[in-house]
């Protein structure tokens, strides 16, 4: 008995990211399921339809989910498409309920279980899953890349034949994944960084990665390693 599983393009604006990539499809026509994905699906990373082995394209959406037992995306799908899905089937994607109302609710009347990637546990039984925190590090590595090509200057130190260039002083405002990652990233490519966050225990990951904590003296530390909300 196989499951048929059907991959989305993204369609919102600015999303390039694609649910499947060639190396875990292979993975999952192991495993035995049937593989069904929309054309140009990866297209926005540069990842063509050649690059998937045993993958079945299709151009129309609701034809393809239709069938399907398990749907992947990374956005929420449009309603259209959830009522195109079979009753009992499987969506898998980062929902943010509170967001989407009207998707909860045609979730609920068509009967589909839907896995919200944004709420799996972040604990070490599911970290190959965490998909927050990875793409949360990826966000911290780009932020900083995006923010040097505004720079009018580079990054780290340079000895050219006209002088030398100081290096770039980078401040980081939040020390969650995103923020380490993008400490990180910014002393790697050698400016001097800087990092600041509410939860004064973050000191130490932040002189760890070669960043130099701004200390304000506030500490807003909440539950669970998170900084608690303002009071209203």
């Amino acid at each position: 008995m196989y499951v048929n599983v059907a991959i989305l393009k993204e369609t919102q604006p600015h999303e390039r990211r694609v649910a499947l990539t060639p190396s875990v499809a292979i993975k999952l026509t192991k495993l035995g399921a049937r593989l069904h994905m929309q054309t140009s699906a990866g297209e926005a990373i540069g990842l063509v339809d050649g690059a998937f082995t045993d993958v079945v394209f299709m151009a129309d959406r609701e034809a393809m989910v239709a069938d399907a037992d398990v749907v992947l995306c990374v956005q929420p799908p449009a309603l259209e498409v959830v009522g195109a899905m079979k009753p009992g089937a499987v969506l898998v994607c980062f929902v943010y309920a509170q967001n989407e109302p009207a998707l909860m609710k045609r979730l609920l009347e068509r009967k589909i279980t839907c896995f919200a990637m944004e709420r799996i546990p972040r604990i070490s039984r599911a970290q190959a899953m965490d998909a927050l925190s990875s793409q949360s590090a990826l966000a911290g590595y780009c932020a900083v890349q995006l923010g040097s090509t505004h720079l009018a200057r580079v990054l780290p130190k340079m000895t050219t034949a006209a002088g030398v260039i100081g290096p770039a002083k980078v401040l980081v405002m939040g020390l969650g994944v995103a923020g380490l990652e993008a400490i990180a990233t910014a002393h790697r490519l050698g400016a001097v960084v800087e990092g600041y966050d509410v939860r004064p225990e973050t000191q130490e990951q932040a002189l760890s990665l070669g960043a130099k904590f701004v200390e304000t003296g506030v500490d807003a530390r909440g539950e669970g390693g998170y900084a608690r909300a303002p009071p209203s």
